[in-house]
């Protein structure tokens, strides 16, 4: 579900330079950023690069259950 929110055009031109960067439209840019956000939010001892890295392999398709031996 979408629905209209209005920004400041200082954040809709940030997002526009940093999502051009990693090729994600403007919406796709502030749900980034709202997503590390939220996590730096719920875990206030997780650096960034761990954020970084958790968003990452939530990305990643499931490998499966690792058959031992």
């Amino acid at each position: 579900m979408s629905i209209n929110v209005k920004l400041s055009e200082t954040l809709i031109e940030c997002a526009k330079r940093h999502g051009a960067v990693e090729h994600r439209s403007v919406p796709k840019q502030i749900e980034y950023w709202s997503r590390i956000g939220k996590i730096a939010t719920e875990n206030p001892d997780l650096p960034f690069s761990v954020i970084r890295d958790i968003l990452l392999a939530d990305q990643e398709e499931p490998v499966g259950e690792y058959q031992f031996g």
